[in-house]
């Protein structure tokens, strides 16, 4: 999971001790310092602005400052009372040209003016049209806080994709129209540069692993499985790939990448399903398919969240109770196998889609809290559907009946019970795929990357 680094500063005329004709000073210096713990303690890594800013000469010294910082994702301004915003527009407006959060923090409360120094802000960079957050809550109410932590780590994220490379291996799979992208407008948008390679390279570069090489990966990979690796060179063309993948990605200094799979690899070598599945167990957000739209939502979703990202097909939903079975094509993380149905080894099993054949995962995904989402286009605009969900294990018994339903028992399974309409849910979707993470904060970092890139979030 990201770590997050943001500026903190705090904002208004009337400071350095200065009182209200009661005596009691205007900027709280107890509150600031909970507002401050309350953000390190939901995780933030805090860079405070010492002095309280006010006139145009300290705006421009502390944001020129943070505009130098590599490392800094976002900034939090705090309200500690009025200010003229005439002389703070300016510095902000510049320093937004970098592209990263900025967040207005107006904590209640009648002592100090601070709602007059936030709102005057908000007003401020509306006129001038500076995007950013505007939160009026308190440090003692985690909802208030997660609405500055959501965006923060959502501006972390849009500044690692920016200025970043992602390949392709192949061309596009099984003929998906809602997965191709336009590099210019990935460009435009997130700041990244598609590359693409055809395979050659690739299989070149798995045939060349060594027999050292090989027998270390497995290593590394048998302790994750219930089961033994298979001695056959089925699974050692699978494992190759796996580490060619990485090899390549190394050497290109891509970000992440997607690949076609099939037809191509999956016929003439070798099933991607097993090389995937490690590649995302590795916390390398990826898609088959050359899927760019599944490839963002499980980047954004691997760096947002603790647990590793599962994406599948929507393979069965029960519009009576909600449910969506997700079965991937054997590609499956297995750090996210729940107790009951722990990773094996399998086979990928279908020779229409892969006749070369190749390791794939066999489990059931653990039980927990997350979101199901997908990155996707309407009519050539980018809108991300977001829904709230929980994973369930079916009883033992149960299991065995409901995996033999899709006719592949052998495949990746999550149960998955989404909260919300589930006819809208139908209605927003924009494919066949689902990207599903672990953690209930995923939701509202999902909407704020949405706020922070301009693209149409669709939350269920």
């Amino acid at each position: 999971m990201i770590k997050t680094k943001i500026g903190f500063i705090v904002y208004g005329v009337h400071k350095d001790g200065l009182a209200d004709p009661m005596g009691t000073p205007f900027i709280d210096e107890t509150l600031i310092g909970d507002a401050k713990s309350a953000l390190r303690n939901a995780g933030l890594d805090l860079v405070e602005h010492e002095l309280v800013i006010a006139s145009r000469q300290e705006a421009k010294a502390c944001f020129a400052k943070y505009k130098k910082m590599d490392d800094i994702d976002a900034v939090v301004l705090f309200s500690g009372t009025w200010v003229w915003a005439s002389n703070l527009i300016g510095a902000i407006r510049d320093f937004a040209a970098t592209g990263k959060g900025i967040v207005l923090w107006t904590h209640p409360g009648s002592q100090g003016w601070r709602p007059v120094g936030g709102l005057v802000m908000q007003g401020a960079l509306k006129e001038v049209g500076i995007r950013h957050r505007f939160v009026y809550g308190s440090y003692k109410d985690p909802a208030e806080i997660a609405k500055i932590t959501a965006y923060c780590r959502a501006s972390h994220e849009k500044n690692i994709l920016n200025m970043s490379t992602i390949g392709v291996f192949g061309g596009r799979g099984m003929g998906q129209t809602c997965g191709v992208a336009d590099p210019s407008q990935w460009m435009r948008v997130f700041g990244i540069d598609i590359d693409s390679r055809d395979t050659t390279e690739l299989l070149k570069t798995a045939e060349n692993i060594s027999a050292g090489e090989l027998q270390e990966a497995k290593d590394k990979i048998q302790p994750w499985f219930v089961s033994p690796i298979p001695d056959d060179v089925t699974a050692d063309k699978s494992i190759r790939l796996y580490l060619a993948i990485k090899k390549i990605m190394a050497k290109e200094g891509w970000l992440t990448y997607t690949i076609q799979s099939f037809p191509g690899l999956g016929d003439d070598y070798s099933a991607t399903c097993f090389a995937q599945s490690m590649m995302l167990n590795d916390g390398i957000g990826t898609s088959t398919l050359s899927d760019f739209n599944t490839l963002l939502t499980a980047k954004l979703l691997t760096d947002l969240s603790s647990e590793r990202v599962y994406y599948g097909d929507l393979q069965h939903i029960d519009k009576s109770n909600n449910e969506i079975k997700i079965i991937g094509d054997g590609a499956c993380p297995p750090s996210l196998a729940g107790t009951l149905d722990p990773p094996r080894f399998a086979e990928h099993g279908i020779p229409t889609e892969g006749e070369a054949g190749g390791l794939s995962v066999r489990l059931t995904c653990k039980p927990g809290k997350g979101v199901l989402a997908r990155l996707g286009r309407n009519n050539g605009a980018f809108e991300m559907v977001i829904v709230r969900c929980t994973v369930t294990e079916p009883g033992k018994e149960e299991l065995k009946k409901r995996q033999l339903e899709c006719g592949i028992p052998f495949w990746p399974h999550a149960f998955v019970t989404v909260h919300g309409d589930i006819e809208e849910l139908l209605q927003a979707w924009n494919n066949e795929y689902a990207v599903l993470g672990y953690g209930g904060h995923l939701y509202d970092d999902l909407i704020a990357f949405c706020e922070l890139t301009g693209i149409k979030a669709i939350a269920l």
